[in-house]
């Protein structure tokens, strides 16, 4: 009598069986995409019995998967066909609810620091100014020169490490830990780099004024509900973690300290200028390389961010905005240095993109060149109206 694994655990196996033997990381992604759909694909590896029963039946699955997936005949068959034929189909979540950002007031400003109701404190030391703050946000979807609407006030935030050298973080390391942080500090201010930078003790430090532009995101895009904003460094606040992404021994990036102090911070800023949660996002999911039309030229927090302790929804699920509205691409050395927390958003707007190009009747490849082409439109715009300064500057 056969104690196989039941039917779930099967289909599982012989999909990610197949999944293992797809060389390319974009098309492995893009089958499990396909076979999966919006199931959780990658929480979704065979269990240990399935693992073992698959190596004891090689063969015996292999013959079974082939006459599955040719002519399904019975529930099993027909289970794993629906699997295995699924179309792509957009698998956006349903938009989180926001929990309410209680109201943040400031209850003592002195020279040196500021003091909120929250609890932050913010060191003021080495605040600087920069250009006035003012950007173009485009109507969602009618993104072209000439349709964006001027703001001045910050519409999002965008969350960055320094990927500096870091130092162990104990007590034998102390003045070690504050030279390192001091020379940061005056590394930022020359650079005008960030508005805010969280030391490893959890300190916060206001560099450039919430006021001003701050050269932190370079290219960049993100989209939230109704506007598309293109060049981040004028429009969204930059924070940075004094961290590096990657742990060579599996560390989080930051220190309990540090996810404190940024969560107060991001809660007197969201209250500050009404920000809503969707535009709250990290490096990695805005920016981009135009050169190549590529999306993760940099990959600051493209794993790791601890969205939830800071206070807000995961928004790696909110799908990647200069893929699905610009044509942006992306390559197997992203998808290799990144997770699945990046993967979701990534093939989400990739699931867009193919909808959109079916709606408007259009092969895929053509879609995206009008896109590319709309993109480059808008940022040559943009470059003539900021001025000869030359392209926007990236932090890290």
């Amino acid at each position: 009598m056969s104690h196989g694994p039941k039917l779930g655990g099967l289909a599982s196996a012989v999909i990610h069986w197949r999944a293992r033997r797809i060389d390319d990381p974009v098309a492995r992604l893009r089958f499990l995409r396909r076979t999966l759909g919006d199931q959780s694909w990658f929480t979704m590896e065979p269990d240990g019995r399935s693992r073992r029963w698959l190596r004891e039946r090689r063969r015996v699955v292999l013959w079974s998967a082939a006459v599955l997936l040719l002519a399904p005949a019975g529930q099993m068959g027909g289970r794993l066909a629906k699997l295995t034929e699924r179309e792509p189909v957009l698998t956006v979540a349903p938009k989180p609810m926001e929990r309410p950002v209680p109201p943040v007031w400031l209850a003592e400003q002195q020279a040196g620091f500021e003091s909120w109701s929250n609890g932050l404190r913010v060191e003021r030391r080495y605040e600087i100014a920069n250009e006035p703050r003012s950007f173009q946000a485009y109507p969602l979807g009618k993104e072209a020169p000439g349709a964006g609407q001027a703001g001045k006030e910050p519409a999002g935030i965008v969350f960055h490490t320094t990927e500096s050298h870091q130092a162990d973080f104990d007590e034998d390391h102390v003045r070690r830990l504050q030279l390192i942080g001091e020379a940061l500090l005056r590394y930022v201010q020359e650079n005008r780099s960030y508005h805010y930078l969280v030391d490893r003790f959890g300190r916060v430090w206001r560099v450039v004024r919430e006021s001003d532009a701050a050269n932190h995101a370079g290219y960049s895009v993100w989209a939230d509900d109704h506007r598309t904003f293109v060049n981040l460094n004028r429009s969204f606040l930059g924070i940075s973690l004094e961290a590096q992404t990657q742990q060579e021994d599996g560390r989080s990036a930051a220190t309990p300290a540090q996810v404190n102090a940024l969560r107060l911070l991001t809660e007197m800023l969201r209250s500050k200028y009404t920000i809503p949660a969707i535009n709250c996002v990290t490096h990695a999911q805005v920016s981009v390389n135009p050169s190549n039309l590529r999306i993760g030229y940099h990959t600051d927090w493209a794993a790791g961010f601890p969205f939830a302790e800071v206070g807000l929804p995961d928004n790696y699920s909110r799908p990647l905005a200069a893929l699905w509205l610009f044509g942006f691409s992306y390559d197997a050395p992203l998808v290799n240095s990144t997770g699945a927390a990046y993967w979701r958003g990534l093939l989400l707007a990739e699931d867009q993109l193919r909808q959109n190009a079916t709606a408007h009747g259009m092969p895929v490849a053509q879609w995206r060149s009008g896109l590319q082409s709309r993109y480059r439109a808008i940022l040559k715009d943009l470059q003539k109206t900021n001025g000869a300064s030359g392209p926007p500057g990236a932090a890290d």
